[in-house]
């Protein structure tokens, strides 16, 4: 009835095997596996996005992280100024770029 739990040999008093090879080795390729399928990708995408964020300049037009599209007008050291239609600016953060656009997108919508 317990054989779902521990296995008839151990319940028996045998005694198990020095562990080999393979019960060192799932653990290894399941990191390796971890790294390759979540991290790498992962790091890659930040890395393209901070070099994004530090190539963009005045006239550049932007979509923020809550979906506001607008042209930058003024760059701070932390804040950058977008012009979302006449006479209307907002200072966002540098981090909260989400894309840039190609150049007239915004006279096109």
């Amino acid at each position: 009835m317990l054989d779902f739990l521990i296995s008839p040999a151990q319940a028996a008093g045998e005694a198990s095997s020095a562990p080999g090879i393979m019960d060192f080795a799932f653990p290894i390729v399941l990191l390796v596996l971890f790294y390759f399928m979540l991290i790498r990708p992962q790091s890659k995408k930040a890395k393209e996005h901070r070099s994004m964020q530090d190539a963009i300049s005045k006239g550049d037009e932007v979509v923020t992280d809550g979906g506001l599209m607008g042209k930058i007008t003024a760059i701070g050291d932390n804040a950058i100024t977008v012009q979302l239609a006449e006479n209307i600016e907002v200072k966002i953060r540098r981090e909260s770029i989400n894309s840039v656009l190609p150049k007239g997108t915004l006279k096109k919508l």
